[in-house]
């Protein structure tokens, strides 16, 4: 009798443990972590140790993942707001946090996380960040390219090119027609045209075209590569420039020229037409130019578009491409190109006078007549440097006040043309 009382002590005793253990287990599954992204860093940024805003619905300790990492160990239940350590320039894509909390009770624990990836955003330098062509990391190469497919690059900051794997015949654009992302350059041209390089410009291959319609420039912000073209062609892509789609057209005009600034991205074209876009490239606005004649190229610096094109029209935008005035400028001739860096706007014209202001483009004046035709403008490591047909380069490394004399380039046997210029 005694051995069956113990039996059933020890049978009753292990029912109410486990049930206080289903009992603690129930309460552990009432409890989770849940991150989200309240205010995402914005790209492209200058600051190398920016902030990153998230919520947490509970408190625990913060751990980081990928290239990014901080001070900050702790979290609360609510918004966060941490300071990133020092950042080099370049994109980040893998960036993540980490918040962990553990649940004790006087018999057991248990450990609940939750993880957070951090939008992808690009560092860049003071310079590179203004400019459509440099709107993230610097390569460190110039990449020109031209008529019948013709492409040439730079190591040496454009003092010396060689030629680059081209997978197409096809002539690439002005002015406009090649701008570097995310270790990706990208170029257009006639007949939807569209090559991309991820060797830092080496080599090229086609990108599957959206038709047939010719693209006359291409501009990269915000994770998102935009070209534009004729007949009021936009096409986007944002998967570093593998697929291209097209947009609805605001405009029947053709499209020349198209730059990145201010998480603003906005395009030049015939008739003084200019329409700007404020989600990515998805929807777009018209703006008043005040001009009638072609625009052909435009580019961002110091919080301000300066558009370029033909009779000598100069106009300039400090309010993200909503209104626009004239600036001065000293000639009459068609400006094919405009590029910024260090504070200094460069345009060039045709013939081949070289433009420049330094007062954030409200007055250009002349600084060099070549007299060769020039058409493109990049600018990169401190150095500007132009093209144009016959092989004609020029660089300044004074910001745009002297310029070397003119660099023949003849990596194809002949003088080929180039056109247009990234970095």
């Amino acid at each position: 009798m005694k051995n069956y009382l113990i039996y059933y002590l020890l049978i009753t005793l292990s029912i109410f443990l486990n049930s206080c253990s289903e009992g603690f287990k129930e309460e552990y599954s009432k409890f989770y972590i849940v991150l989200k992204e309240v205010t995402a860093i914005t790209t492209p940024t200058t600051d190398t140790t920016p902030d990153y805003t998230f919520s947490s619905n509970e408190s625990g300790a913060i751990t980081y993942g990928g290239s990014c990492s901080s001070s900050t160990t702790s979290a609360i239940s609510g918004n966060n707001t941490i300071t990133l350590n020092t950042l080099s320039v370049r994109t980040y894509t893998d960036c993540t946090i980490t918040v962990s909390k553990t649940m004790r009770t006087n018999k057991s624990e248990t450990t609940l996380s939750y993880s957070l990836t951090i939008t992808s955003f690009t560092v860049s330098s003071s310079d590179d960040s203004s400019s459509d062509d440099s709107s993230s990391s610097g390569s460190g190469v110039f990449v020109a390219v031209g008529n019948n497919g013709a492409i040439i690059r730079s190591t040496d900051n454009g003092t010396t090119w060689d030629n680059a794997t081209s997978p197409t015949n096809n002539n690439l654009a002005w002015g406009a027609g090649i701008t570097f992302g995310n270790y990706t350059f990208v170029a257009v041209g006639s007949s939807g045209t569209i090559i991309r390089s991820t060797d830092n410009g080496s080599s090229f291959d086609n990108v599957t075209k959206v038709d047939s319609t010719t693209l006359n420039g291409v501009a990269f912000g915000n994770n998102t590569f935009v070209a534009v073209g004729a007949s009021g062609k936009i096409v986007r892509s944002t998967d570093n420039g593998s697929t291209f789609s097209a947009v609805t057209r605001p405009i029947t005009n053709g499209i020349n020229g198209v730059t990145f600034g201010n998480n603003t991205f906005v395009a030049v074209g015939d008739s003084g037409k200019i329409v700007r876009s404020t989600d990515n490239g998805t929807s777009w606005d018209n703006a008043s130019s005040g001009i009638t004649t072609i625009i052909e190229d435009v580019t961002f610096g110091n919080n301000t578009f300066v558009a370029v094109g033909q009779s000598g029209n100069i106009v300039r935008s400090t309010n993200n491409g909503t209104s626009w005035d004239n600036a001065t400028d000293p000639v009459s001739g068609h400006i094919w190109g405009v590029g910024f860096g260090n504070n200094t706007f460069v345009a060039v014209v045709h013939g081949g006078m070289i433009l420049r202001s330094t007062d954030n483009g409200s007055s250009f004046s002349n600084v060099v007549d070549p007299g060769w035709h020039l058409t493109g403008v990049g600018f990169g490591n401190n150095t500007f440097v132009v093209v144009g047909p016959a092989g004609g380069i020029y660089r300044s490394t004074d910001n745009g006040t002297t310029w070397d004399s003119r660099i023949s380039v003849n990596p194809f046997g002949t003088s080929e043309r180039f056109d247009s210029v990234a970095f």
